[in-house]
């Protein structure tokens, strides 16, 4: 048996047999990173939208302006584990800095040749380090919050506070972009989006003393840790967030279509707001909740029912249906989403955590980005709101990779880490 000893005691007493959102917002240092990465987070919720707005403007073509989205997207989830990787091994601040700054300058000349009726390949061009510079402000909270709660029960919950983070961004982000590109200007959305991400990511990257230390050094070389990906839960996780990727950008490609064909386009904002809601709403509750069932359990009975709920927006003909489904659904992607997120403690080492959320991020990213894509065609080649059997297909492909792998979502302990103070960590292994 392997203990684990530390230059200090945890921050965060167990006490209390139900951790709560009050207890954790009380942890010491917290709110520092808190507030400017809620900040930061804003953009990613408005950068695919704010595309499609634009592009759909420019080009008269969901198809096109899918496309677009998607581009970005792509390399964003391409890059979103690479860029995880260099903040554990060099730092957050040494990523986020030279990150914000290309995204910034990315996006703004993004939204000028979209203006300039460039060509759509040259679109493509300027979105590729427009999604691969996207900050991964979620994953940094995320390892954050780890260095905070090492060895709490409160982990769950910041697990859930940080989902209800996310969903809240999701209710805003795409209102405001919306609002922007129909009230002001189509161009409004891409340029706010940028906006948000310079002064946000700048904010973030200063919170230098809550970010997780990487003076690792183990006799004179760096420990070397292995990928997240080499962990076979995670892989597991990954393909379930695809699917979850692929609810997000065929719900985002499809209320847009649906919302301008009764003639209704500022609608899009708001019905994409009532399906975040029901995220946040159920992602406040799970936080809540002291489970007793197993998160292996949790995730597969949850999926199932996210894939059940999003079988049926297809079938809507109208707002309100609409609305209902969609708070049905967002109410389902939550659960998912924390208990996802809760696995990764339990099956990656600390050293790579930050990768191991990335990767998730990234799948969520890669799944919205294909779904934005084919439901843009969709839209275009078939009847309005063609484009929700996307969210269908992806869930339910999702469900059967995860029940036929679920196995796989539990850890198997071979190797554990002892923390020599914080940052130093040496492998060694478990009899």
């Amino acid at each position: 048996m392997v203990s684990t000893v530390t230059d200090e005691p945890a921050e965060n007493p167990s006490a209390s047999p139900r951790p709560g959102y009050g207890q954790l917002l009380r942890t010491r240092g917290a709110w520092t990173f808190l507030l400017p990465g809620f900040a930061a987070r804003q953009p990613f919720a408005m950068l695919t939208i704010s595309i499609v707005l634009l592009v759909q403007h420019t080009t008269g073509s969901y198809g096109a302006a899918g496309a677009a989205a998607a581009a970005t997207g792509v390399s964003m989830a391409l890059f979103a584990p690479y860029s995880g990787r260099l903040a554990d091994r060099y730092g957050q601040r040494a990523v986020l800095i030279p990150g914000v700054l290309v995204h910034t300058v990315s996006g703004l000349s993004l939204t000028a040749l979209a203006l300039a009726h460039a060509p759509l390949w040259v679109l493509f061009l300027v979105a590729v380090p427009t999604g691969a510079s996207v900050p991964q402000v979620g994953p940094m909270v995320r390892a954050r919050w780890g260095v905070k709660l090492q060895g709490s029960p409160l982990m769950t919950t910041a697990a859930a506070f940080e989902s209800v983070t996310d969903e809240l961004t999701f209710v805003f982000g795409p209102l405001l972009a919306t609002a922007l590109c129909t009230a002001v200007t189509p161009a409004a959305g891409l340029v706010t989006e940028a906006a948000l991400t310079l002064v946000g990511g700048l904010l973030f990257a200063a919170q230098k003393s809550t970010q997780p230390s990487v003076s690792a050094e183990s006799g004179h070389a760096r420990v070397k840790h292995a990928s997240a990906l080499s962990v076979p839960g995670v892989r597991v996780l990954v393909a379930t967030f695809l699917g979850i990727g692929s609810v997000f950008g065929g719900m985002q490609v499809s209320l847009a279509a649906f919302t301008e064909s009764i003639g209704e386009p500022g609608l899009n904002g708001v019905l994409y707001g009532v399906f975040a809601a029901g995220n946040m709403l159920s992602g406040v509750i799970c936080g809540a909740i002291a489970w007793k069932v197993a998160p292996q359990r949790r995730l597969v009975v949850g999926y199932a029912a996210l894939a059940l709920a999003a079988s049926a927006l297809w079938t809507a003909h109208s707002v309100l249906l609409l609305a209902a489904l969609g708070l049905l659904v967002g109410m389902c992607i939550a659960p998912s989403l924390i208990t996802g997120y809760t696995l990764v403690e339990s099956l990656v080492p600390a050293g790579a955590r930050t990768e191991a959320f990335t990767w998730l991020t990234g799948a969520v990213a890669l799944g919205q980005a294909a779904a934005v894509t084919v439901s843009g065609q969709l839209e275009d080649r078939l009847w309005d709101g063609a484009g929700f059997l996307v969210p269908m297909a992806g869930t339910v492909l999702a469900l059967v990779t995860l029940v036929a792998l679920r196995s796989r979502l539990v850890a198997q302990h071979r190797n554990r880490t002892v923390a020599r103070g914080v940052g130093h960590r040496v492998p060694v292994t478990v009899d």
